[in-house]
């Protein structure tokens, strides 16, 4: 079976492949609350795949619409320069497919309440000291 929708959580990457665990965390959940859908992980730098791999192997699965979730806290120089530069050859060079860029995710009232609420908390021990 083949989604029509691709779901690209866009992550920077980095050197340690420790940093990604939080991250595949929210893809496997996502996975789960959106069956219909598939979901991939994609990198900035650091770590595979980027995001031209993860769009080119949703629409070899045939995604006729890729959504990408910039996981960023903000939208700095990657979420505003180096994405939008990405998406464009993605759309030149699949003109049939829909690459929707949606905002950072820490730009989100949602997730902007869920992290005061959860910093509002006790700190859990045992994490950083």
């Amino acid at each position: 079976m083949t989604a029509a929708t691709a779901l690209i959580l866009f992550a920077h990457g980095a050197r340690d492949p420790r940093w990604a665990q939080p991250f595949e965390a929210v893809a496997a959940e996502l996975s789960r609350l959106c069956p219909d859908e598939s979901v991939q992980l994609a990198y900035l730098e650091f770590m595979s795949p980027g995001l031209l791999e993860a769009a080119e192997a949703a629409v070899a699965r045939g995604a006729q619409q890729v959504r990408v979730v910039p996981l960023f806290l903000g939208a700095g120089g990657h979420v505003r320069k180096d994405l939008p530069e990405l998406l464009q050859a993605l759309r030149a060079r699949h003109p049939m497919v829909h690459f929707e860029l949606e905002q950072a995710i820490g730009e989100r009232d949602e997730v902007v309440q869920a992290m005061a609420q959860a910093i509002a908390r006790p700190r859990h021990p045992g994490l950083v000291s």
